[in-house]
């Protein structure tokens, strides 16, 4: 398994450790409900050195990357980041990606480590006749995340600047020195809370881990690891790859076509997958993305039937499942016949044989208070 640049950090810490996706990376330090309270409450930090860097440079570089992703990167703002996908031929999404504009002629896609070298393949096929270049920087890149209400007051007095950091906004990232490193900081996350991704050399990330933790002691900052990470995103009803999204799926039966941009101008508007998307945008999907509240103790998980309450037929499938420590009640995504996915509807969920009921609910389940 690969390591990151702070794996002799979290042994120390005593982390228990997984492998995700070919990577050993902390599951969690201590009580991963903890963490959880801590991302909410006050701020965590997060070692997501797995997560591929891929950059690339050049003057058709916007062009390439409109030609082989589904949004419209060219009209993205050099300091700007959007979330967008990464499709095939038939539609169905190889991974969902954000891509960060760092300069005229130089992007960063971020991709998921587990679909990180599939991204780049496709990246480097679909850019060949652009005058653009595919760099991978995985190997050149570390990166620390600090989430949470108080993460501001963490990050910001450590910047060299830091009331740029405090105008930063959502979905931006700029060049920045943070505890005297050079980064590049956004303001992106993926637990539902404010907070900033610091991407930063290998050979400084165990210093620059230390100052954040340094400087978030007195806020009550908390390591946390991936368990946490996925309760807290599955609260924000974002997707997790190999869950909600898969190549079987476009981003229209996932509930996000609003990420596929039609009008390009950039290729005369090709890209791969366009065929496919337009005729997907033409035709509702059978099943809908919809949120799940048990109303008992019992915990869903992904691959348990949704079914009938009354009697049993399957009407749809549990993608992600897992207790809330927010609400305080186990929390579902599901993909449910569309036809049953209002609001409201009182569905199942077969746990071991036994019809528990869920309620229907619009995602996400928490939103932060602005």
């Amino acid at each position: 398994m690969k390591t990151t640049a702070l794996d002799a950090v979290h042994r120390a810490l005593g982390a228990t450790m997984t492998d995700f996706a070919g990577w050993d990376m902390p599951l969690r330090y201590g009580s991963e409900r903890e963490e959880h309270l801590a991302v909410r409450e006050r701020a965590g930090l997060f070692d997501l050195s797995h997560m591929g860097e891929i950059t690339l440079t050049g003057p058709a570089a916007a062009a390439a990357l409109d030609a082989a992703l589904v949004g419209n990167l060219s009209a993205l703002k050099p300091g700007r980041a959007r979330y967008t996908m990464i499709c095939n031929e038939a539609g169905g999404i190889l991974d969902d990606l954000i891509v960060y504009r760092l300069a005229d002629q130089e992007f960063m896609v971020v991709a998921n480590a587990s679909n990180a070298q599939t991204v780049l393949d496709a990246l480097r096929e679909r850019a060949a006749g652009f005058d653009a270049e595919v760099r991978d920087d995985r190997d050149d890149c570390a990166l620390l995340a600090v989430q949470g209400p108080r993460a501001e007051e963490i990050v910001a007095p450590l910047a060299s600047d830091p009331e740029a950091v405090r105008a930063l906004k959502y979905y931006a990232g700029l060049p920045a020195e943070v505890a005297g490193f050079p980064v590049l900081l956004a303001r992106t996350g993926y637990t539902g809370e404010d907070g900033f991704e610091l991407f930063v050399r290998p050979e400084h990330a165990e210093a620059l881990w230390a100052a954040l933790r340094a400087a978030g002691e007195p806020f009550g900052i908390a390591p946390c690891g991936l368990s946490c990470r996925d309760t807290l995103r599955l609260e924000a009803g974002m997707p997790l790859y190999g869950h909600e999204l898969t190549a079987a799926l476009t981003p229209f039966d996932a509930g996000l076509g609003r990420v596929v941009k039609f009008e390009k101008t950039a290729n005369e508007g090709r890209f791969t997958g366009r065929e496919a998307l337009e005729k997907a945008a033409e035709q509702p999907p059978a099943r809908t993305l919809v949120g799940l509240v048990a109303e008992g103790r019992r915990v869903p998980r992904a691959g348990f039937a949704v079914v009938d309450p009354a009697d049993g037929a399957v009407l749809g499938e549990v993608t992600s499942g897992a207790p809330s420590p927010t609400l305080g009640k186990p929390l579902a995504i599901a993909y449910v016949d569309a036809g049953r996915a209002v609001p409201g509807t009182v569905l199942a969920v077969d746990i071991r044989g036994s019809r528990e009921p869920h309620e229907v609910v619009a995602l996400p389940f928490y939103k932060r208070e602005k």
